[in-house]
């Protein structure tokens, strides 16, 4: 188990000192800022959808280590997906955060599995489904997170 933990650290390291879709994003025809405002983690995403499908996505803004790695690995996931596919990915990472993903559900997740561990830290919870609740808004048409 301690390797396996090691392992989603480095995963979340990774992404929150390297992320690949931490940039501006001039030709997104969609986007949403997402704040939390109990710890101050503030992410602006953004989507470039064509004909249901997520061509081109990013974010910009400030918070954890947390917050920034999941709104990372969550573009991983989504970019090149079909809007359906991305709202099935959303609902299993928030069964996965409630502690209820199933293996199939963990299956698709790929590396966001490395945040399962995050159901057993509450105050945390907050951190790692922002950028997924942002998206959640986003493609529900919200005008706010």
């Amino acid at each position: 188990m301690e390797n396996n933990r090691s392992f989603y650290n480095e995963i979340l390291t990774d992404h929150n000192l390297h992320p690949m879709h931490k940039h501006a994003l001039a030709d997104a025809n969609m986007q949403l800022e997402g704040v939390n405002p109990s710890c101050g983690d503030d992410i602006i995403l953004n989507l470039k959808v064509e004909d249901g499908k997520i061509v081109d996505g990013s974010f910009t803004g400030d918070g954890c280590a947390i917050s920034q790695a999941s709104a990372d690995i969550m573009l991983d996931l989504i970019i090149g997906r079909e809007v359906e596919e991305a709202e099935k990915l959303k609902e299993s990472f928030l069964h996965m955060i409630k502690g209820e993903a199933t293996d199939e559900e963990m299956e698709l997740l790929e590396e966001a599995g490395a945040l399962a561990d995050i159901s057993h830290m509450p105050a945390r919870v907050k951190c790692a489904v922002l950028g997924w609740h942002t998206l959640e808004n986003m493609l529900e048409g919200k005008t706010e997170a």
